[in-house]
């Protein structure tokens, strides 16, 4: 009996998928690590940029009550909540949504997005409202609850703009969902139990426009004005729970694949992950501070010169003032000299400022730079004289 127990959860674990996104939050506490998510800043396993004006914990938090008990891959689970705030730029629908951050084929072949969802007598969905519920951007697949012109209670999935299963949305019942998209094959499968029940193949293989960019999995709730034109806005509470993408054997257990004792193609996908976003990351903390004083003078050898003083404004911008030079210099116009490229200079907080002199007509190599051991291995300007009675020209100051 042992050995063939033994045989059985072996087959189990060789049958599972692989883990290519992992949206569960086991290494969180608390929803805060979603403030620092930016577009400047893509951190963390989910994009959160669709919720309302309020601060995050009104409309995302983490709780152990909030997940499917018989979910042991989860640690907690998530509530996502919409009210009377929850517009998003303007819009008059109500929305709170999380979409995956990650660079996984998440969108390629064969693959299976999982979660389960419940609501509770508190805060229960609004069913004079229609409601989307993790779906993808072109809406190829979806779950639908409420009815913005009448009154519904059921909860339907929808693929390719049809229904195609539904049931009762009772509070307290945990529904246990898996898409199956092939994005080859044009094609979705729905994978559905209730609570502890292994998930089994409800519907499908459905023919469907399978579209996706990899960023436009929506898991959350927009919720569309009822029928009078405007929300009701009362706030709902909404429960996620054992949120993940696999490729490969579906997982069918609800206790989940992978949580605290992921398999290593998991914990590699998460690693790359983190790597990507680092490095993404990286060029936004990088800072530049303009010069406080930049001077570059040219001067000719006769009595033929002008000086120019190039002073930097700020980052991005400089100005040019033509001043005379000394007595002895001002007498004639000096030769003009042109760079053969474009001059580029870089300074950060240069505390040292350096002044070079053409002391002839012939052609002579300029640049202007605080570091020494820089002149010596990165040549810059070459300055020719063109015409000796042209004025002078400072280009590209």
């Amino acid at each position: 009996m042992f050995a063939s127990a033994a045989l059985l959860a072996l087959a189990g674990t060789a049958a599972a998928g692989s883990i290519l996104w992992d949206g569960r939050l086991n290494d969180y506490e608390t929803a805060a690590f979603l403030d620092d998510w930016s577009w400047s800043n893509q951190v963390g396993p989910y994009q959160y940029y669709i919720h309302g004006s309020g601060v995050t914990s009104e409309y995302v938090d983490l709780a152990e009550n909030y997940k499917n008990p018989a979910d042991s891959g989860s640690n907690q689970g998530i509530q996502i909540s919409t009210d009377k705030t929850s517009s998003w730029n303007g819009q008059t629908m109500l929305r709170t949504e999380l979409i995956p951050q990650t660079t996984a084929a998440i969108n390629k072949g064969k693959v299976y997005y999982h979660f389960s969802v419940q609501h509770n007598r508190t805060n229960p969905p609004t069913p004079t409202e229609q409601h989307q519920v993790c779906f993808f951007e072109s809406h190829f697949t979806e779950l639908k609850f409420g009815a913005s012109g009448g009154s519904s209670n059921l909860l339907q999935w929808y693929a390719n703009s049809q229904p195609h299963w539904n049931v009762n949305f009772e509070a307290g019942v945990w529904h246990n969902v898996a898409y199956g998209i092939d994005f080859d094959a044009q094609t979705v499968e729905f994978y559905h139990s209730t609570g502890a029940e292994d998930l089994t193949l409800t519907a499908g293989p459905i023919s469907a426009a399978t579209s996706s960019n990899g960023a436009d999995w929506h898991l959350g709730v927009l919720r569309l004005p009822s029928s009078t034109g405007t929300s009701e806005a009362a706030r709902e509470d909404w429960h996620f729970s054992g949120v993940y993408i696999e490729s490969g054997d579906i997982t069918k257990s609800i206790a989940g694949t992978g949580g605290s004792g992921a398999s290593v193609s998991a914990v590699a996908a998460k690693a790359a992950v983190t790597t990507t976003t680092v490095e993404t990351a990286t060029p936004a903390q990088t800072t530049f501070t303009a010069p406080t004083t930049l001077l570059t003078q040219v001067k000719a050898q006769q009595s033929l010169a002008k000086v120019y003083t190039s002073q930097p404004q700020s980052e991005t911008t400089t100005s040019c003032k033509e001043e005379e030079a000394t007595t002895q210099i001002a007498l004639n116009l000096a030769p003009t000299f042109s760079p053969t490229g474009s001059i580029s200079l870089t300074h950060t907080a240069p505390t040292t400022l350096s002044t070079w002199y053409a002391e002839t007509a012939i052609a002579s190599t300029l640049f202007d730079t605080s570091s020494s051991q820089a002149m010596a291995s990165n040549p810059a300007l070459v300055f020719t004289a063109t015409d000796a009675n042209a004025e002078p020209v400072a280009t590209d100051c």
